[in-house]
């Protein structure tokens, strides 16, 4: 995993410059912005999490109640991912990769669910397969869940087949367990092909990458990771975590720091958005 990890951080400062010029534009389209082993469970069982304070927007659930939402329109096919969102004053999202696990996910949802903060998380549909009550508690505190494929593999070296078997695995465990299909797509490693593009218009799904990369699944330390999403703040930033994939300890207690620091900075941290097209 590491040795894809370290690739992946090659092949992204590799293309960094090239994809910032081509993502202000395409932000411009977004609202803002066989079988797999069952995976080891943890020592203790992720912790209880205490009732909700009422919102605004927890009063207006996201999915499985009110009217029927109609079916969003199929979005273009592009060349980069969207990079930033789009949008007044100083709003950022935070974006949590790899999961969900039976043990970090939820202190990252209590977190977030304390401060009264919405997230998107890309999940990996093997990881979500067995963690469904999870995605059910994401869509009812109003939490995005994007596709993050089934096995987290390199899509550049896969077949277009393949492609889609991964995203379309994915898309079906996300429908049934948090009430809609994602409509947003993140490669593993950021790693974009033509073919990924395509098939994840076909599927609904926007690609959205990110403008703050963590490190964290190297595990660097807390105060480290804390100061990169520190350091990295600013409207429209996309930040990447992670809480799965290995030890994100380290990630839970740096959420627990940055994120009221972030709040009392006059930052406003939301969920993507799609504009009709």
């Amino acid at each position: 995993m590491k040795k894809d990890q370290l690739l992946t951080r090659r092949t992204l400062l590799a293309g960094v410059a090239a994809v910032g010029a081509a993502g202000a534009g395409a932000a411009l389209a977004t609202g803002l912005g066989n079988g797999p082993a069952r995976p080891a469970a943890p020592a203790p069982g992720p912790p209880k999490h205490s009732p909700l304070k009422p919102s605004a927007y927890r009063l207006a659930p996201l999915t499985g109640y009110g009217a029927p939402r109609a079916a969003p329109r199929q979005p273009p096919v592009r060349s980069e991912p969207i990079l930033r969102m789009t949008g007044r004053g100083r709003t950022m999202l935070l974006t949590f990769d790899d999961g969900p696990h039976p043990k970090y996910t939820p202190q990252i949802l209590d977190t977030l669910a304390e401060y009264e903060v919405r997230a998107t998380f890309f999940v990996c549909g093997e990881m979500a397969d067995y963690n469904r009550d999870l995605l059910t508690r994401m869509a009812d505190e109003g939490h995005v869940v994007g596709n993050h494929t089934w096995s987290h593999p390199l899509l550049t070296k896969l077949t277009r087949r393949r492609i889609r078997s991964e995203m379309e695995r994915t898309s079906e465990v996300v429908e049934q367990a948090y009430g809609e299909a994602p409509r947003w797509f993140r490669a593993p490693y950021g790693a974009w092909n033509r073919a990924a593009f395509q098939l994840g218009s076909e599927l609904g799904m926007e690609p959205l990458a990110w403008t703050v990369d963590t490190l964290d699944w190297t595990t660097p330390g807390t105060a480290t990771i804390v100061d990169r999403v520190e350091d990295g703040a600013a409207p429209g930033v996309v930040v990447l975590s992670h809480d799965a994939g290995g030890d994100r300890s380290q990630s839970v207690r740096a959420l627990r720091r940055y994120l009221p620091e972030l709040l009392d900075s006059g930052y406003h941290l939301t969920v993507p958005r799609r504009r009709l097209l």
